[in-house]
């Protein structure tokens, strides 16, 4: 029997429905999925031994939960995700403001209805999808929005005095009866209305207007905060906290290969239409190596975090900036290029917080640097370590390409070369070439021209070579020969 079919409390009742609470059910479909080795939240990377065994505990203990961690860190999106483990429908007293349960009524209007009608009383359905509230914790939130307040035109329409409680206008957290109801950035909440939860969240009973209603509200909470709030703009009350069952700490991505994960996921449409535009390995390793960087930046505060929408946003303007050279050059393929990561300094400048040494470095200094630091810090997965200091015994495997520009006035490469210029400029320096075929031999054909540009920022970096940015590309040039030359 289709149980949308079910249209009075009778019929309910006959179909056996046996009614449960919102923990109840997402306890008992948790467990269901746990059972049959299904994952319960889908697309969240790196929290499969710490994160989500944290949240599955919550749920199977009933708790109210508090994800508390950095921005960019997945915490809104598993509240969103808790939806898959609700019932696909719940009946609910047809009219009824705050989705009342026919078997346990708490509104006034349910139980009148359900006392004039008894089992003829109109039952409706709810479908999980309408069952997620959210609020986002702003300083202009006020105890109406969330508890609710009289209604004075409600009063007049009814020709009700404010003496009856008929008078009222749930708001957010009553209507959000039998839901999830998230509050984003709890410590955000003025203090004074962080005590009107109390009750909620404990007794079960709300006061508004002088109303002191009984409303055991069946409401799965879940709070998201970060850490930085506590002493920046606001705090959770102690007692708000106590009445918080799990507090579950979030973190950024541990490796690299989980963090290129979350971006390709997150960059699946941008992707597909840019499918034109081929990043090689090594392009996406030193784009989520930022990231990693920023985090231990001097010049950028830490305690803010690193969202990880800087990897996603990044690697957005990485295909946009190929894709735009393509276009002006009229390629209908093309590959990125090293040169091509200047394109993502809009992207790092927007995502980070600076400390007061970074804004006198200036915000595209800072991102230059990180790009520069990611650079050198995959380098050293690829070829030996550069030394500034070399012993007359050691063999310089660098010696030979730092030599070669020691004979050139000059070495460009530009934005505007096409694929086959680009590549062809680069296959000019035969050094750079036996030195990938010694460390590097298995590179893919296509990635070649992209290792070798890492080469030059990297030897770059190293001081053993200059590197100098045009307004159309990079000039790479010795470190002495130009100055030599110049005299």
């Amino acid at each position: 029997m289709n149980i949308k079919n079910i249209k009075t409390f009778g019929q309910l009742k006959a179909a056996g429905y046996e009614p449960k609470t919102i923990k109840e059910e997402l306890r008992r479909n948790l467990l269901q999925k746990l059972m049959k080795k299904e994952t319960a939240f889908q697309g969240i990377h790196g929290y499969e031994y710490t994160v989500i065994p944290e949240l599955e505990r919550a749920i199977l203990s009933k708790h109210n939960i508090n994800l508390l961690g950095l921005r960019g860190q997945a915490k809104t999106r598993l509240a969103r995700q808790m939806i898959g483990l609700l019932d696909e429908y719940i009946p609910f007293v047809a009219g009824s403001e705050i989705n009342d349960d026919p078997f346990r009524p708490i509104s006034r209007y349910a139980r009148m209805l359900l006392a004039e009608k008894g089992d003829d009383a109109p039952i409706a359905w709810l479908h999980r999808d309408d069952r997620f509230a959210e609020k986002l914790a702003t300083p202009d939130v006020t105890v109406a929005d969330l508890i609710g307040d009289v209604d004075p035109i409600k009063a007049a329409n009814l020709k009700l005095t404010y003496a009856d409680d008929r008078v009222i206008h749930f708001g957010m957290i009553p209507r959000a009866n039998r839901c999830i109801f998230v509050i984003n950035e709890l410590p955000d909440l003025q203090a004074r209305i962080q005590v009107a939860l109390f009750n909620i969240l404990q007794e079960g009973d709300i006061q508004i207007r002088g109303f002191k209603l009984r409303l055991p509200l069946d409401t799965q909470f879940v709070f998201t905060a970060n850490p930085e709030d506590y002493t920046n703009r606001g705090s959770i009350v102690t007692p708000l906290k106590d009445r918080i069952g799990s507090q579950i700490l979030t973190h950024y991505p541990e490796n690299l290969e989980i963090a290129r994960t979350i971006t390709e996921q997150e960059t699946e449409a941008a992707i597909a239409e840019k499918g034109h535009v081929y990043v090689p390995e090594l392009a996406k390793d030193i784009l989520e190596q930022i990231s990693f960087e920023a985090r231990q930046s001097e010049f950028i505060d830490v305690k803010s975090g690193v969202s990880a929408r800087l990897s996603i946003t990044a690697f957005e303007n990485l295909l946009s900036t190929a894709e735009r050279r393509a276009i002006q050059n009229g390629d209908e393929k093309t590959t990125v290029r090293l040169g091509d990561f200047m394109g993502i300094i809009p992207a790092i400048t927007g995502k980070v917080e600076l400390v007061y040494e970074g804004e006198q470095e200036g915000a595209a200094a800072v991102a230059q640097q990180l790009i520069a630091d990611a650079v050198h810090t995959e380098f050293l997965g690829y070829f030996p370590k550069i030394e500034k200091l070399q012993k007359e015994s050691d063999v310089d495997p660098y010696d030979e390409l730092v030599s070669w520009f020691f004979e050139q006035t000059g070495f460009e490469l530009l934005d505007s070369l096409t694929d086959d210029e680009y590549r062809e400029k680069l296959n000019t320096i035969g050094p750079l070439e036996r030195l990938l075929a010694k460390y590097v031999p298995d590179a893919a054909p296509e990635d070649r021209p992209f290792i070798k540009e890492f080469v030059l920022w990297a030897l770059a970096e190293n001081r053993k070579l200059s590197k100098y940015y045009m307004s159309n590309g990079l000039r790479f040039k010795d470190v002495y020969g130009g100055y030599i030359s110049g005299l």
